[in-house]
């Protein structure tokens, strides 16, 4: 029997250790944790065959070796552990692969990008299984792509958000369409240049039989057709902006589709741009590439301005939490960089910010501007909150305090909105979450529980 080792302990990694096991590997698994969460994975498992070692790093040396091994998207591409199994010839690749394998009969529509993938992912598959079909959002959102693996019954259509972690570690994941939304500097920690990551993520759309790729993205925009001749543009600025003959834009408040994708004398008029409630022009953006997937797919106008009209938002991305003396309290705790606190920055009227966390390596030059412009205060909470306030203080921005914690930030919060007349309190931290959350939804979650809390109380 051929043996397989997964790490990671987490949703992927179970769901590929079930996978294999399924097709007959002998499968173990690891985590360094050994948590009682753990623990109790381990007996759930280890009931279903499926050995579980944990506080324990794989280790390649010796007898009994495994033929495969599969990670979990948060598992470095070039630990040392990883690249030593490449160079024994040990067969590495991620949990997204392996689902890839057992589902490449199905079509995919995959969703890549630094900002913007999780609601566009969102929205397409809202769109598709609108028009009946059996489409499931998976990868960094929904359910792991090998639970779908695992399912009886297949599905007509895939939709996954695939991350460029998902994407080093795959060798041929080939979707019917590819969407590319943004492309600015994150990751540089793990991908090391902006090249290297550019790379990762155009990988998936050069196997893409369709590709949907974001013109108003500036970097997108300057590589052009000399990256991307057979692509299908989008720009919510207009057709004069349009790079190509062929794609999808916005003009006088419809999304437009181009005379030559159906072969028609005009461009057909598909849906009003307000028929999606999210506010701000990158939820414009998102749209646009939602609906250039679904008609590529051929799905019917009148299907997906249903789907849109019905879509109620996502949690974490300007999630509306409440209303207090006419203050909007706004979830943004999604926006872990720079350019994604800059758009919810830009969609909010005069708010009072509260940002900081774990700061990322990137150009905060923008957002820092676009405080100065848009925001009547700043809250500064986590590790980020001295750096920060040196960033505000360089371009003379003083209405800035230091407090640390949400739980610091939401009283003072409101006090500062009626002071300054501000219409939102936006949380829309610019970082990840890892310095006092074990991730964003976490940080959101946290956030909407104070707000809720103090404005019932208040």
């Amino acid at each position: 029997m051929s043996k397989a080792h997964v790490i990671g302990l987490g949703r992927s990694g179970i769901s590929a250790a079930r996978l294999l096991r399924r097709e007959g590997w002998e499968v173990e698994i690891s985590d360094r944790n050994t948590s009682n969460n753990f623990l109790e994975k381990q007996l759930m498992l280890n009931s279903e065959h499926i050995q579980v070692k944990l506080g324990y790093s794989l280790d390649l040396c010796g007898s009994g070796l495994p033929d495969l091994i599969v990670v979990s998207p948060g598992v470095p591409w070039d630990s040392p552990i990883l690249m030593q199994s490449r160079r024994m010839g040990i067969e590495t690749i991620g949990e997204m692969e392996l689902a890839w394998r057992y589902l490449q009969s199905t079509p995919w529509v995959m969703i890549t990008g630094t900002n913007g993938k999780t609601t566009t992912t969102a929205l397409i598959a809202a769109i598709f299984q609108k028009a009946g079909f059996n489409a499931p959002a998976c990868g960094n959102i929904g359910i792991a792509a090998c639970e779908i693996a695992l399912q009886t019954t297949q599905p007509d259509w895939i939709i996954g958000e695939v991350s460029s972690y998902q994407i080093e570690s795959s060798t041929s994941l080939s979707p019917y369409i590819g969407v590319w939304t943004t492309f600015t500097p994150d990751h540089l920690s793990r991908h090391g240049t902006l090249e290297n990551y550019y790379n990762i993520k155009a990988q998936l759309l050069q196997q893409s039989k369709l590709q949907v790729v974001n013109g108003d993205d500036l970097h997108l925009m300057r590589v052009g057709l000399s990256h991307w001749g057979n692509a299908y543009w989008t720009s919510i600025k207009g057709k004069d902006y349009l790079i190509g003959s062929k794609g999808f834009y916005i003009v006088d408040g419809w999304v437009m589709e181009t005379a030559n994708i159906l072969a028609v004398e005009t461009d057909v008029r598909i849906i009003p741009t307000c028929t999606l409630r999210m506010a701000g022009k990158h939820n414009q953006q998102n749209l646009l590439m939602s609906v250039s997937a679904a008609r590529l797919a051929g799905i019917d106008k009148e299907t997906i301005y249903k789907a849109i009209a019905e879509f109620p938002g996502l949690p974490h991305r300007l999630e509306h939490i409440c209303t207090w003396n006419g203050i909007d309290f706004i979830n943004d705790s999604k926006a872990t960089n720079y350019d994604a606190a800059q758009m919810g920055l830009v969609s909010v009227n005069k708010a009072i910010l509260i940002a900081g966390g774990e700061e990322k390596y990137g150009d905060y030059t923008s957002w820092i501007n676009t405080i100065k412009v848009r925001a009547a205060a700043v809250l500064l909470i986590g590790n980020a909150a001295t750096k920060f306030a040196q960033y505000l203080q360089e371009v003379g921005y003083k209405n800035y305090e230091i407090v640390l914690t949400l739980e610091n930030a939401i009283p003072r919060s409101a006090e500062l909105a009626q002071q300054y007349q501000a219409s939102a309190v936006l949380l829309s931290p610019a970082c990840a979450s890892f310095d006092q959350y074990p991730n964003f939804e976490a940080r959101g979650d946290e956030f909407r529980r104070l707000c809720l809390e103090w404005s019932g109380n208040a």
